[in-house]
């Protein structure tokens, strides 16, 4: 399935979306700019990943990859110099959406990486829950490079996935790391060969879709939002457990414990 932009400013560009079994492949789809997102594809991703998060049974699990070599090499720049103040805080909004529902939406998100994750590229990447990097992937917060700060959440995301003081070296230098240095600090969380990162993503993604639903989700919600502080953690688990305790999820998983078979989740 392919999902293009209402009047694109880049026909050739588009949200591909595909399935093996319960898990739904996104791939942002513009090759010959190594998949630079413009407003109207930036668009369609958001309104993608917003009905496979919330408004798709059949998926459990998302992979988010990049068509061709490469994953993401951020904003289409040949559209930056077009935008008002007001156009540029609306497609700050827009991607703003996108990563909230990466990071709290109730199914978990996988990346793939190839090739580049550069700028918002690199921010969609550390939004997911899971990061497969292949080994000569690169890595870059090019955002200074051309005279602007981080953004799609990385200011938050980056810091707490990788610690602030490696935060702050790719933030402020822009440094270039591959994947090998991406897994070392903790970016990426497996390592693969040139070329495996989807296949071993959506092994990833089956894994994660065999888990009781309601669990995922209300664990992503809580990372997200609801962990900020030790007393709000606490707070959170207060709300939250006991809602899964009388889930139907739980109940199965107990009765396999004492059967010694393979529970199967099913969301309630």
């Amino acid at each position: 399935m392919s999902e293009k932009p209402a009047n694109p400013g880049n026909a050739s560009a588009s949200i591909e979306v595909s399935r093996e079994g319960a898990v739904a492949i996104v791939t942002l789809n513009n090759p010959g700019r190594r998949n630079a997102m413009g407003r109207q594809m930036r668009q369609s991703l958001r309104d993608t990943m917003h009905r496979l998060l919330s408004a798709d049974p059949e998926s459990r699990a998302i992979v988010l990859t990049g068509a061709s070599e490469h994953f993401c090499a951020g904003a289409d720049i040949s559209e930056m110099t077009q935008r008002t103040i007001l156009q540029s805080r609306e497609i700050l909004a827009e991607s703003c959406v996108v990563v909230h529902d990466m990071m709290a939406g109730a199914k978990p998100v996988v990346a793939a990486v190839e090739g580049v994750a550069f700028g918002a590229g690199l921010s969609l990447a550390v939004a997911a829950d899971y990061v497969v990097a292949a080994s000569n992937a690169r890595f870059c917060a090019a955002f200074l490079r051309v005279g602007l700060i981080p953004d799609t959440g990385i200011l938050w995301t980056l810091p707490e996935k990788i610690g602030m003081a490696h935060a702050r070296e790719m933030l402020s230098l822009a440094v270039e790391i591959d994947g090998v240095e991406a897994a070392e600090i903790g970016l990426a969380n497996e390592l693969v060969e040139p070329g495996a990162a989807l296949g071993a993503a959506i092994d990833v993604a089956r894994g994660l879709a065999e888990l009781p639903p309601l669990g995922v989700a209300l664990l992503k919600a809580a990372l997200t939002d609801g962990a900020s502080t030790m007393n709000a953690a606490l707070r959170t688990e207060i709300d939250y457990q006991p809602v899964l305790r009388q889930s139907r999820d739980h109940q199965a998983a107990c009765r396999a414990v004492f059967d010694r078979s393979k529970p199967v989740f099913t969301g309630q």
